[in-house]
């Protein structure tokens, strides 16, 4: 009997990821220092933002971590238009400069609503960085400060992004569809 399920299409190499990351860094460290702190948004971007904090210290700027666990897509392949907060930042942020990390940008809903989250917590300044963004048919707000790549519109898995919570651990993104 022949596998049903797609097979992913390799998008964006794993080399090519590192330096989409790289240069997300080089662009990042200028505007940053080392009190800020880089919070990512769980749990698909967990990926990006250990490679891009590794990146980071590479060029000098060794930030604090943080995490937020948002979702707006939970299992399905489509968001549900609203965001659940499964946990909150961990640690104090008032203050201090947070840049927000995520995986993908879409319909910019979970990127809106940590830039959200931080300010009501006393952020001196949110800027917000993810590594792909999509194409959408309708303006967003807000669109994200720093974009390493600029993704088809397709079903992406891999890199942490994934469906229903398999294939996050590819080390390339690909196509699901």
């Amino acid at each position: 009997m022949a596998d049903p399920s797609p097979k992913p299409t390799i998008l964006l190499a794993e080399a090519d990821i590192a330096r989409v990351v790289a240069d997300l860094a080089a662009r990042i460290a200028p505007v940053i220092d080392d009190d800020t702190v880089a919070a990512v948004l769980l749990t698909g971007g967990l990926w990006f933002a250990a490679d891009l904090t590794r990146a980071l210290s590479r060029v000098g700027r060794n930030v604090r971590f943080d995490a937020l666990w948002l979702t707006s897509y939970g299992d399905d392949k489509t968001s549900r238009g609203k965001i659940d907060v499964y946990a909150p930042f961990q640690r104090p942020i008032a203050g201090r400069r947070v840049l927000i990390l995520d995986d993908v940008f879409d319909t910019g809903l979970s990127l809106a609503e940590a830039a959200r989250i931080a300010r009501e917590a006393g952020a001196s300044e949110v800027l917000t960085c993810v590594f792909a963004r999509k194409p959408w048919p309708a303006p967003r707000a807000p669109e994200p400060d720093f974009v390493g790549w600029e993704a088809p519109d397709r079903f992406l898995v891999g890199y942490g992004l994934d469906n229903a919570g398999g294939l996050r651990g590819l080390p390339d993104i690909c196509a699901l569809d």
